[in-house]
C-alpha cells in the first residue's frame, strides 16, 4: 500500500485509470501475480503473489521489455534493438543484459518502484509541469499466507476500500479494483480472483465471484448487497471488546491489514519471528498475536499494535 505525499486527494478518474493500466503493465513486465487491488484518490492497495523465477528464455525477455516500453520511440526501438543483439550473440554482454533485466523482475520491491516511478513522471507531466515527490515514503507491505483464509480475508478487505470510504454500497460499482474488473470479464483480474479462491475449490470464475461475495456480504446478504450495521454502529461494538460479523467487521479500518506485518494463521506467522526480529534488531522476540474483532479463524500478526486498532 501506498500514500500520497501529505494524504493529498489528488487522483481524480483519469489519474486511477493510468495507475490501474501501469500497474497491470508493470506487472506483466516484472512476472508477478496482481491478485487484487484498489486506487483510491490519496493511495493504492495491490495485492501481489511472486511466482518462484524458473529460466526466462531470451525471447520472454524481449516480450516483457516490448511491454514496458511499447512505444515506438527512435530511443526504445534502438534499445530494443541493441538489446536483441546482444542476447543474439551471447557471450557476457548478453549474461550482463539477461542479469540487470532478471534484477527487475520476481521482485516486489522493484515491482512497486517501478510503478510509483513511472506514474510519478506522467503525473508531473500532465499537471503544469508539476515537480517534486508524489508518493509518502516508502510502501506498506504484509506478507500474507499465500492460501485459504489469510488470503481470502486480505483480497476482500482491499476490494472493500470504496465502501468503507462511502463512495459506493458495493465494490463491483467501483471501476478501480480487481472485484470489479472480474466482475466486468478482465482476464488478468478473474485470473487473480480464482488465483484467491482456488484453495476453496473455485476453479472457475463464477465459483470464485460467489465465494468472494459471500465474504463481503455475509451469506445471507451475498444477494443484496446491504450490511445490518453501520459503520459508526460497528466501530462503537469493537471498542467495548465486542465482535462482529467478518462483512461487518471489513466495512471498518482495520490496521492488522495495513500495519500488521505478517498475516496468517498463528502457525504460519510463528515461522518468521526469528526474521523479523534480527530485521528490526530487536532484543526479544515478537509475540504471534490473535487478530480479534470477529471470527476469523486461526488469524494473526505479528504486530500487537498498541495505538487504535479499528476505526
Amino acid at each position: 500500500m501506498s500514500r500520497t505525499v501529505g494524504n493529498a486527494f489528488l487522483f481524480e478518474d483519469r489519474e486511477k485509470e493510468m495507475l490501474r493500466k501501469m500497474i497491470w503493465q508493470v506487472a506483466d513486465f516484472c512476472g508477478v501475480e496482481v491478485l487484487t487491488y484498489c486506487i483510491m484518490s490519496n493511495h493504492f492497495h495491490v495485492l501481489i503473489q511472486v511466482p518462484c523465477v524458473d529460466c526466462i528464455s531470451d525471447a520472454e525477455l524481449l516480450r516483457r521489455f516490448k511491454v514496458l516500453y511499447p512505444k515506438p520511440t527512435k530511443y526504445q526501438v534502438a534499445s530494443f534493438a541493441e538489446i536483441e543483439r546482444l542476447l543474439l550473440a551471447g557471450g557476457d554482454d548478453a549474461a550482463e543484459v539477461r542479469q540487470k533485466l532478471l534484477a527487475r523482475m520476481g521482485d516486489l520491491s522493484e515491482f512497486m518502484k517501478t510503478v510509483k516511478q513511472r506514474f510519478s513522471i506522467w503525473y508531473n507531466r500532465h499537471h503544469g509541469n508539476r515537480f517534486g515527490t508524489l508518493w509518502a515514503d516508502r510502501f506498506k507491505s504484509v506478507l500474507v499466507e499465500g492460501s485459504g483464509n489469510p488470503l481470502q480475508t486480505m483480497a476482500a478487505y482491499i476490494d472493500l476500500n470504496p465502501v468503507r470510504a462511502g463512495i459506493v454500497e458495493d465494490p463491483k460499482d467501483y471501476r478501480f479494483c480487481g472485484y470489479a474488473e472480474a466482475v466486468a470479464g478482465v482476464v488478468e483480474a478473474k485470473r487473480g480472483l480464482v488465483a484467491v479462491w482456488s484453495d476453496y475449490g473455485a476453479k472457475r470464475i463464477d465459483s470464485a465471484l460467489r465465494a468472494h461475495r459471500s465474504l463481503i456480504f455475509g451469506k445471507r446478504a451475498s444477494e443484496s448487497g446491504l450490511t445490518e450495521l453501520t459503520r459508526k454502529q460497528a466501530v462503537k461494538v469493537l471498542e467495548a471488546d465486542g465482535e462482529l460479523p467478518m462483512s461487518a467487521m471489513l466495512r471498518c479500518r482495520v490496521r492488522y491489514f495495513t500495519d500488521g506485518a505478517i498475516l496468517g494463521s498463528a502457525e504460519f506467522v510463528r515461522g518468521f519471528t526469528d526474521v523479523w526480529q534480527v530485521e528490526r534488531g530487536r532484543r526479544h522476540p515478537p509475540k504471534v498475536n490473535r487478530v480479534r474483532g470477529s471470527g476469523w479463524g486461526d488469524l494473526a500478526v505479528i504486530q500487537g499494535l498498541r495505538r487504535q486498532v479499528f476505526g
